[in-house]
């Protein structure tokens, strides 16, 4: 039985490891496609986040949760969440794709530390224990949300010079 337990949590790092590979990636082909021309700053209204805010979002969240995750609470002093949704206007696209770069090393740096036994471990995000497998769902649902904004975004910015990043839908007069 113990081997069992072993495929099955590690199936689950490898396939969680994959699809947040693939979410990277989507994000990625998203930004790219956004033009230098200030759309990575723009917020649509006051109540929402930019391209740029989301992806500092995404890159502190990710440090402060996946730094020591087995050993310390998932919300670090150290963060400055509200930063994180203030405009940086000035921020390069360069500076900006750093962040991004950093808080995913972070966070696949410590899926591949885990093993499959640590998948029941308890671990606190701001306070709140969760199993890991929970705080790996829990992370996975939250970054899925944001890089659907940031996709949701960027398709909005570039309208007709748009290239889908999925299966495009059919032009009319197209078999």
């Amino acid at each position: 039985m113990p081997e069992n337990k072993t495929t099955h949590g590690n199936d689950f790092l490898g396939i969680v490891t994959g699809e947040l590979k693939k979410l990277k990636t989507l994000g990625e082909k998203a930004i790219a496609q956004v033009g230098d021309d200030g759309h990575l700053h723009l917020r649509l209204d006051e109540e929402s986040n930019s391209i740029d805010i989301l992806v500092r979002h995404l890159a502190g969240n990710m440090l402060s949760r996946w730094t020591d995750f087995l050993t310390t609470d998932g919300e670090k002093p150290s963060r400055n969440r509200d930063a994180e949704f203030e405009s940086a206007p000035n921020l390069s696209r360069a500076d900006l794709l750093a962040a991004w770069e950093k808080g995913w090393a972070c966070l696949f740096g410590a899926l591949a530390s885990l093993r499959p036994e640590d998948l029941r471990q308890v671990v606190r995000i701001a306070g709140k224990e969760l199993s890991v497998m929970e705080a790996i769902l829990r992370q996975f649902a939250h970054y899925a949300t944001h890089i659907g904004q940031i996709v949701f975004l960027a398709k909005h910015f570039e309208r007709s010079r748009w290239q889908s990043l999925s299966v495009p839908r059919k032009k009319p007069g197209t078999p």
